[in-house]
């Protein structure tokens, strides 16, 4: 397995040295000299705010969304930063209109967040939500496809879809998909929260309609950065949650797209800001730059999926090319909790192996189960990152078969 460089260790990282952190994909991880950069960015604005917001500001998001574009394969005026990906995903869900005979297709792995936002749009219109049941264990991408494009209908509008899944970490076979689906006339909007950062992104070949992906996830960028791509024969469609005075600007030197996005009241702008360091800086921590480290973060999440799976003696829950640097394997069912309302982080044994054996790692209550069950299946799902290596998960396997025994 290639290493990261000196640069990759935990000095760089805030995390707590004393825990085994395997959750880089709920929240990511911001480096020390990322958050320097940052700080230096909000001292500028409060030495002197008028000239920072105001004559500044709008050079600044031009540099940062010209490295975001370059990162992400896309136009620089086909891009424009929101605070996450959920964001990104009620943005354009938001500006769309759908009628009672529209479907809206979703696969039953759709992240929780994302899902209600297109509850709330299909109830708003009348609209119908489809939804193709994906397996996990799966054996082929064929599986994946088929169970999407066997849904689609003449009447389906929209596909709203995750590029990586949140709950079982399968990198979905995104290109093949929407070009079938685009053949068939069916828009996308892809909730790429978890890819900038983890897989290779070219958007301009990708084919989706819409695409917003986080940048404080496997970017390492401060919280709060994030990105929208929408096509400029798209751009007339899509206005940001908040209207503010970009809605009646008389400029006509840029689209009203950027200038609808540039200002939306005032906020601190130095996450997003910050995204141009967090690219660079990530870059240094792999002798081959970011293409070396997407495959060296991979190759460790394979290599830990394979050890677990070794330890509970099951098969390997997906092929190879689903897997990018977070990987996950069924457990065994627990206990029903009814009086949880909100199960994710609140496994029993996620806690215990955080008191037991400080180690962090997500126990992922997926799926639901059948009504009236008295047992939930789960799943664990591990993180690889630069400050990761392989003893974290032998140490993951040796705790779970203690705990699980």
């Amino acid at each position: 397995m290639n290493k990261a460089v000196s640069s990759g260790e935990n000095s760089v990282w805030m995390l707590n040295p004393e825990v085994t952190f395997l959750n880089h994909g709920s929240f990511g991880s911001c480096p020390r000299p990322v958050l320097a950069f940052q700080q230096e960015l909000r001292d500028r604005l409060e030495r002197e705010p008028v000239q920072f917001l105001v004559r500044e500001l709008e050079g600044l998001w031009d540099n940062a969304r010209e490295s975001m574009a370059s990162f992400v394969g896309a136009p620089a005026e086909d891009i424009v930063f929101v605070q996450n990906a959920t964001a990104g995903v009620n943005t354009v869900l938001h500006a769309l209109d759908f009628s009672p005979n529209d479907e809206l297709l979703v696969t039953n792995q759709e992240y929780n967040a994302s899902r209600n936002a297109l509850n709330v749009a299909a109830e708003k219109w009348g609209a119908k939500i489809v939804v193709a049941e994906m397996p996990f264990p799966v054996t082929s991408e064929d599986q994946v496809i088929n169970a999407i494009l066997e849904k689609v209908t003449p009447r389906t509008r929209l596909a709203l879809l995750d590029h990586v899944i949140s709950q079982t970490a399968l990198v979905l076979p995104l290109a093949k998909i929407i070009r079938a689906l685009n053949e068939r006339g069916v828009e996308t909007l892809i909730d790429g929260a978890h890819a900038p950062g983890m897989i290779p992104l070219n958007l301009s070949q990708l084919g989706a309609t819409y695409y917003t992906g986080n940048c404080h996830k496997w970017i390492c960028a401060p919280k709060t950065a994030a990105f929208l791509y929408v096509p400029k024969e798209k751009q007339r469609l899509v206005r940001p949650l908040v209207i503010s005075h970009g809605a009646n600007s008389p400029r006509t030197d840029r689209s009203r797209f950027l200038i609808e996005f540039s200002w939306m009241g005032t906020w601190d702008p130095s996450a997003c800001l910050s995204v141009s360091e967090a690219l660079r800086f990530m870059n240094t921590l792999h002798p081959k730059g970011w293409p070396g480290l997407m495959a060296r973060n991979r190759d460790l999440a394979l290599q830990a999926q394979q050890l677990l799976c070794d330890s509970f003696h099951i098969p390997l829950p997906c092929p190879p090319e689903m897997v990018g640097s977070m990987a996950a394997m069924p457990l065994p069912p627990c206990p029903v909790d009814e009086q949880s309302t909100s199960p994710l982080y609140r496994d029993v044994l996620q806690q215990r192996l955080y008191d037991e054996y400080r180690i962090e790692v997500p126990i992922v209550p997926w799926p639901k189960p059948p009504a009236g069950s008295a047992m939930q299946p789960r799943l664990i799902r591990i993180s690889a990152q630069a400050y990761n290596k392989l003893e974290d998960y032998q140490r993951l396997a040796s705790a779970l078969q203690n705990l699980l025994r």
